[in-house]
């Protein structure tokens, strides 16, 4: 027996009934020989841990832009936070940890610089060409694992990671409805929901963290029933959900947030979006104008797309469809600094650039 099977045969004697077994997975697109020490989800969490995608997310913004000082969250730093907490209710409800970790790590691998403002702006940006088409991370997020990685091999994961990945996010929309369910996740592996769940457990508290400690959030603002319900630290509003949905979910099949915790996360969720995610500060003016960087990096790249080099050269020869995912694929998976960079190298003179008036 190899190792694999050991683990493969301990998940099936501990893991839950309503847990996702590795030896019970779909399998891959493309298939494979099955590795002697490692499951198929174990494989999965160490592919995305050593892509290029995911190292480049210390460098794209979560919500404030190359901020003075190092404690503000990035891309990358969000994702272990939820890669962390998903652990912790995959555990205790004897999920399987090593799926939702994968999940975990790459739900967003297809962010695309300056945080959701860049996001809106490439939507923008693409329907400008394409009037019906929507740019959207997670979508974004499996091509990167499709096709993208490996110089366009991918990741080859298994079905499961990769429905995790397309069904993590809920945008500003509720976690669930009155009856704890989700449409959107119907029919997915419960550690899908984990993530799901605790990437909103994640940012509604760094996010209150970040924004405190930037001046733009007064706590003592917050709305204090929620505050009341939940704890009036970072740690303690943590433990307070994470309790909740273990205590909701135990031992059943589905996981889900219970009242009165998961109404007062939506009112901590919706009070972020109204005073600093859709708010004027000095944050969102920085992040603006990352996005409209990204808009004429779209459309210089459209008109001119030799300009982005390599064999993205042959994309003034494809349809505008076509060209357009190549310019997508290229500037989404930009850092915040290389965005920067190639908005100087093309929109500025050389001069200036290295004049040092930019």
């Amino acid at each position: 027996m190899t190792i694999r099977e050991r683990t493969e045969r301990q998940e099936r004697d501990t893991l839950s009934p309503y847990a996702t077994k590795a030896a019970d997975s779909r399998g891959r697109l493309r298939d494979e020989e099955e590795d002697p020490i490692r499951t198929a989800f174990q494989r999965d969490r160490d592919r995305v841990l050593h892509s290029k995608a995911f190292r480049r997310l210390k460098h794209k913004t979560q919500v404030f832009l190359d901020p003075e000082g190092d404690h503000y969250r990035t891309r990358l730093t969000h994702t272990l936070e939820v890669a962390q907490i998903s652990r912790t209710v995959a555990r205790a409800l004897r999920l399987n940890e090593d799926l939702t970790e994968a999940i975990a790590l790459a739900h967003d691998m297809g962010h695309p610089p300056f945080g959701h403002e860049g996001e809106e702006a490439l939507d923008e940006a693409l329907r400008e060409y394409l009037p019906e088409e929507h740019f959207r991370h997670y979508e974004q997020s499996l091509r990167v694992v499709d096709v993208l990685e490996k110089q366009g091999a991918g990741l080859n994961l298994t079905f499961e990671t990769r429905e995790g990945i397309l069904g993590h996010s809920k945008g500003k929309a509720d976690l669930q409805d009155a009856e704890g369910t989700s449409e959107k996740m119907a029919g997915l592996p419960l550690e899908a929901s984990v993530v799901r769940i605790c990437d909103r457990i994640a940012y509604v508290n760094h996010d209150i963290d970040d924004a405190t400690r930037a001046g733009i959030l007064n706590p003592a603002d917050l709305p204090q029933d929620a505050m009341d319900i939940l704890g009036h630290t970072h740690g303690d509003r943590i433990t307070t959900m994470v309790l909740n949905v273990i205590e909701t979910s135990l031992d059943r099949p589905v996981v889900a947030m219970g009242e009165p915790v998961l109404g007062a996360t939506n009112a901590l969720k919706d009070y972020l979006y109204e005073n600093v995610y859709l708010q004027k500060n000095a944050a969102k003016e920085e992040l603006a104008k990352g996005s409209e960087m990204l808009k004429q990096l779209f459309r210089l790249y459209m008109a001119q797309p030799e300009r982005m080099g390599g064999h993205r050269a042959s994309a003034a020869e494809m349809n505008v469809h076509d060209r357009a995912q190549i310019v997508l694929d290229y500037i989404a998976g930009m850092t915040d600094r290389y965005a920067g960079e190639m908005f100087l190298t093309h929109f500025f003179p050389r001069e200036w650039r290295t004049g040092g008036l930019v």
